[in-house]
């Protein structure tokens, strides 16, 4: 983790780090002024609160309250070393607690983190550096030995060697990759969790069966989500990029609207518009990008090769961020290793897809098939002894896709975890399986999955599909565990070289009738493609490009961020937008309008029902205000100062509606009851004097949005560098 320090007044200094400030002091008696606590004594509170931190997720997991339960830590030192200390932690536990959680809730502390660097001892590097920003180099632990060269199935370059071009890649780019976390919790399988120092929002999730396979699959994910845009999905670029030579890519084609908002010519092919226009509803207002929002410059479209014929289709970039999510987009070490890894996940997500849905019970992989694998085997061991029974199944459905999936159960809770892999080798299908059921996973992780069930409406809700896509924890069926299977087991391969399997793989495609659409981009010095598989890979329905199109924040972006400056009539007009719109009141208004808001301010825990509630107070519509104020307190979910807020500003409002009731008669007690400072914000935001209390003016042209700008610079280096290539690109 990166934390930049600033040089305050006297001895106080302020740290930064994610979306945090944190400002330290020193005590009066060693000149400082004794405004905040001392570096040092940050660190003794650490070990304390990480120690809490764990003994709380021990007693959530098991429904053990911890209202009688107290923690301290008593540091003893050293008369003749005041560096060496002891670290004393004492827990009160309640009698009525049974002996087997006393001993948990103890073995939880010995897990926290921060104790166990402090036992591990860490390495203190110091060293000058000409400038912070620019000093980019990666900030990994494992870098790769090049002194040894591991090859494992399905690359075609060592683990060693795709390390240290992936981080070469990205400290040329300026982009300093820092690791949070690591995470074993069974032999053979391996996760973590990397992202940008400079914009935490820029983060992938890596597994693998050993550490170096995992964090090749982390910096190859960071690298495809950097060439495919993934990281800016629905966010704002700014005024700069929008009117920038090119937005997306270089080689990006704009489309003016036709008559009457009609589709214009050349974008999409008869076969995807008889997808996505089935009905003939589809508007080219429905394509503009949200990242720009350019509605002058028209819909911005990216170049896809159909694979059927070789030719050019332009696809909107709207489009591709609606419905497709990550889905089918990879780096690799080179093309036919990216696509096999591209083709591979649309199939994992497309046969998943089925199985949910259609109730299909898959056969097992037999016992003599999994003795074939140890790895394997010694994984599905180590969860067993845990206590969480797994079954291993063949997801190919005959032999028809090279898929596998293994589930596992939690006797405890009734919960299960469905975790399917693919790839052409049914060997490392497998071992995709089992890293991806454990990526980024805790045991106690294991108590919040959820059970089967014989509701087939549930399954087939399109938003069970997406929990599956996001971290396989939608709901399965039942069924799925039925000894009668549909399908007869098949230990199929469909493995060769890359070349090869990629050929093999795209003509399931063909057989399955389905035209594929591939990109490459290559300008950031790395191999990565995406491909397109209409009506077959898509994550969302191509009805929510009409009905729940993220470029509906153009409607609500601009008066938002000028919310402040905006005359009642315009914030009348905003209001009266949100009412007609439909959208949900409980939708945070970052989701909404494409900005990033630092999530520990109101405007970052802002939704469309407080927003509605702040404008009708400025406008002075106290009779719509308190109907809003007493549905934000049914369902308020915000900060503890603000609920209170919200609940003295209710009791004001009944007071004001009141003919019979004087305001005078109550703001005594009622400032007794709430605090001076409050109770100023609520007089004020009743008598207009005080407008949306707790957001701090902001602009179109996101000045101060600290958040939203370190996101945006970092797509601006992508920018950079593709400007540069292509502009080398054009020369030759």
């Amino acid at each position: 983790m990166e934390i930049k320090v600033n040089f305050l007044d006297n001895l106080r200094l302020e740290a930064k780090f994610d979306d945090f400030t944190v400002v330290t002091d020193q005590p009066i008696r060693y000149k400082g002024d004794g405004s905040a606590p001392s570096p040092f004594d940050y660190f003794l509170a650490s070990s304390a609160l990480c120690a809490a931190y764990f003994v709380k997720v021990y007693c959530v997991s098991r429904d053990i309250p911890t209202d009688n339960i107290r923690l301290s830590q008593n540091n003893i030192v050293d008369p003749e070393d005041r560096y060496n200390q002891i670290f004393k932690i004492q827990v009160e536990l309640p009698e009525s607690l049974s002996e087997k959680d006393r001993q948990g809730i103890l073995r939880s502390i010995e897990r926290c983190t921060v104790k166990k660097v402090v036992q591990t001892g860490p390495e203190f590097v110091i060293e000058t550096v000409e400038n912070l920003d620019e000093d980019a180099q990666a900030m990994l632990m494992t870098t790769g030995d090049a002194q040894h060269s591991t090859y494992i199935l399905g690359k075609d370059l060592p683990l060693e060697q795709t390390i240290q071009n992936m981080t070469g890649l990205l400290a040329d780019l300026g982009m300093k990759i820092e690791i949070a976390s690591w995470r074993s919790i069974v032999p053979n399988t391996w996760s973590l969790h990397i992202r940008d120092a400079a914009s935490p929002m820029c983060f992938t999730n890596g597994k693998g069966a050993t550490k170096e396979s995992a964090l090749c699959s982390a910096l190859g994910e960071f690298i495809e989500r950097l060439n495919c845009n993934f990281f800016y999905n629905d966010q704002y670029f700014g005024e700069e990029i929008a009117n920038s030579e090119f937005v997306h890519y270089p080689f990006e084609k704009w489309f003016k609207a036709g008559p009457r908002n009609a589709l214009p010519e050349g974008l999409l092919d008869d076969y995807c518009l008889s997808i996505y226009n089935a009905e003939g509803d589809l508007r080219a207002s429905h394509l503009i990008d949200t990242n720009s929002g350019n509605t002058e410059r028209g819909i911005c479209a990216i170049p896809y090769v159909r694979q059927s014929d070789g030719e050019t289709v332009y696809f909107p970039s709207n489009l591709i961020e609606n419905l497709f999510l990550s889905n089918g987009m990879s780096a690799g070490n080179n093309i036919h290793e990216a696509q096999v890894q591209c083709l591979s996940e649309i199939f994992e997500r497309a046969v998943k897809k089925q199985i949910i849905e259609e109730e299909i019970a898959l056969p097992d992989v037999p016992e003599a098939v999994l003795q074939q694998y140890p790895q394997l085997v010694e994984s599905i061991k180590a969860l067993e002894e845990q206590g969480y029974p797994v079954v291993v199944k063949d997801a190919s459905l005959g032999g028809q896709f090279p898929v596998a999936c293994v589930a596992l159960m939690n006797p405890k809770t009734g919960g299960v975890l469905a975790s399917f892999g693919a790839h052409p080798s049914f060997e490392v299908a497998l071992e995709r399986c089992v890293t991806e059921l454990l990526q980024g996973r805790s045991f106690e992780g294991l108590n919040d999955l959820p059970k089967p069930t014989f509701n087939s409406l549930a399954l087939t809700e399109p938003e069970n599909y997406v929990e599956h896509f996001i971290d396989s924890t939608g709901v399965i069926s039942w069924r799925f565990f039925s000894a009668k299977h549909d399908y007869e087991f098949c230990q199929w391969d469909f493995s060769g070289t890359n070349e090869e399997e990629c050929a093999s793989l795209f003509g399931i495609l063909e057989d399955l009738g389905k035209e594929s659409y591939v990109a490459i981009f290559d300008d950031l010095g790395a191999t990565a493609c995406r491909i397109l598989v209409p009506d077959y890979s898509e994550v969302y329905l191509a009805e929510d490009l009409i009905w729940d199109n993220t470029n509906k924040a153009l409607d609500y972006r601009t008066d938002i961020l000028n919310l402040h400056s905006l005359s009642n009539n315009a914030l009348m007009q905003l209001y009266e937008r949100l009412e007609e719109s439909q959208l949900d009141d409980y939708m945070d208004i970052r989701t909404l309008i494409g900005v990033e808001f630092d999530e520990n301010t109101p405007w970052g825990q802002l939704n469309i029902l407080e927003l509605k509630l702040l404008i009708c107070l400025a406008l002075g519509e106290h009779e719509e205000s308190i109907g809003l104020v007493e549905q934000y307190l049914q369902y308020n979910t915000n900060t503890v100062e603000r609920g209170l807020f919200y609940q003295a500003l209710h009791a004001v409002l009944e007071i004001t509606l009141d003919d019979e009731m004087a305001i005078d008669d109550f703001i005594v007690n009622l400032t007794r009851m709430f605090g001076e400072h409050t109770m100023q914000n609520v007089l004020g935001s009743v008598n207009r004097s005080v407008k949306f209390y707790g957001l701090t003016p902001t602009n179109a042209k996101l000045e101060g949005l600290d958040k939203h700008l370190r996101l945006i610079g970092s797509y601006q280096k992508l920018h950079q560098a593709r400007a540069k290539a292509w502009a080398l690109k054009q020369s030759q």
